[in-house]
């Protein structure tokens, strides 16, 4: 077998196995899965940039490229000349290669939409509620589904790959903080929503821990910046969480790898409480509510809040200090590079926590410890539901798929 060390000398350190190819007999699907991952990862590439990148010679490379371009997953850019020889043809993503649809099933609203090979989204649907419910939330992906394979021509439709769900695991437990009938919330319990949506589809469906899920958005679709391993936090109704390590999403062996919003900080007493308890939006409206102010905005206008007082400020403080020490104890455990904060919140309000948990950070001691560097997500607030589409994406396309297919 022709290996990379052969061929180029030993590799860089920091050039991850991942991304090492090999000229094996029987690795078409991996080798396949590589060239996409690294393409989607550069833009464009060119044959000879990819041999260069795995180690796979520049035949295997031409093969590999040729049965993409064929499928519709690739498509030819312009030429690059100016160099001696042959000019160059780089090799994109093509947007109309595949299809898939994310559902994002929340505590205070749900999403469908559908997405290009791209990542870009082709339609979005939302639905608001009090609390989810099973028959309520079928039905929304039924008339969905129909609405947007609708628009979509017939040699699209073909090509949708699979549906995501990202739902919170063990939904019925939240009934009294969601302020849902326990009887409503019981029938999540009975209920295999992934089968009943499978029953309505012509491709695979997959389902994921919803934070984990919007970790899986920043990496797929989001600017990381370099970083392959990175502790990832997403503040919805209730907080929560995923983990990457070395490029890849890492569930664990039941999918609740990077449950952050169980993690153990300080409560507003100096007690210990769990992040969920803290940093969740849902304790920002229990304090309006509490003041008598109606906040379903909170829900229903994710992208601007308006001017809310002095209870966004006490959130945003009680919030960014349990941040920080969740930071601080995840890098305890892992080096990670980075620490990222998404969340259903206005673009402002993110750059406020992020803000603060940076200064939060700095009065906690971290002796021993390096701390990663505390960035804001750049997928917003449709995480979840981009997160659920990146699910067959990365399932069926990418290298280093860790997608966790069970019943909630």
């Amino acid at each position: 077998m022709e290996t990379a060390t052969a061929r180029h000398g030993s590799p860089d350190a920091n050039d991850s196995l991942i991304h090492r190819g090999t000229n094996q007999s029987g690795m078409r699907d991996h080798n396949e899965r590589l060239v996409l991952s690294l393409v989607r990862q550069h833009g464009s590439l060119a044959k000879s940039d990819i041999a260069r990148m795995t180690g796979l010679s520049a035949q295997t490379v031409s093969v590999i490229m040729r049965e993409l371009e064929e499928e519709g997953l690739l498509v030819r850019q312009a030429p690059l000349r100016g160099k001696i020889g042959q000019p160059s043809i780089p090799m994109a993503l093509n947007p109309e290669g595949a299809f898939f649809i994310g559902l994002k099933i929340g505590r205070r609203s749900a999403e469908l939409v559908l997405i290009d090979f791209l990542g870009h989204v082709r339609s979005m649907l939302q639905h608001s509620y009090r609390y989810p419910a099973p028959r309520e939330t079928v039905e929304f992906v039924t008339s969905g589904m129909k609405k947007m394979r609708g628009e979509l021509k017939p040699e699209q439709d073909k090509r949708i790959a699979g549906l995501g769900i990202a739902m919170p695991f063990e939904l019925w437990n939240w009934a009294d903080t969601a302020g849902a009938p326990r009887d409503v919330m019981d029938e999540w319990r009975h209920r295999d929503i992934k089968a009943d949506i499978q029953a309505q589809c012509d491709f695979p469906v997959y389902l994921q821990n919803d934070a984990t899920s919007a970790c899986g958005a920043e990496l797929v679709f989001g600017q990381a910046g370099g970083a392959r391993d990175f502790v990832y936090f997403y503040i919805g109704a209730f907080a929560g969480g995923g983990i990457v390590l070395n490029g890849r999403l890492f569930g664990g062996p039941t999918g609740n790898a990077g449950a952050l919003g169980s993690m153990p900080v300080p409560g507003p007493d100096g007690k210990p409480t769990q992040l969920i308890d803290v940093a969740s939006i849902a304790m920002l409206e229990k304090a309006l509510n509490d003041r008598g102010v109606e906040a379903s905005h909170l829900w229903t206008s994710p992208e601007d809040w308006g001017e809310i007082g002095g209870e966004l400020d006490d959130w945003i403080a009680s919030a960014a200090r349990a941040l920080a020490y969740a930071i601080v104890a995840a890098s305890s455990v892992i080096d990670f590079e980075a620490a990222v904060i998404d969340g259903w919140m206005p673009k402002a309000v993110r750059r406020r926590l992020v803000d603060a948990v940076v200064a939060a950070i700095a009065a906690i001691d971290g002796e021993g410890l390096k701390l990663p560097a505390v960035r804001e997500g750049t997928v917003g607030i449709h995480a979840r539901a981009l997160g659920g589409a990146s699910l067959p994406l990365s399932e069926r396309f990418l290298i280093g798929s860790t997608t966790i297919s069970r019943s909630a």
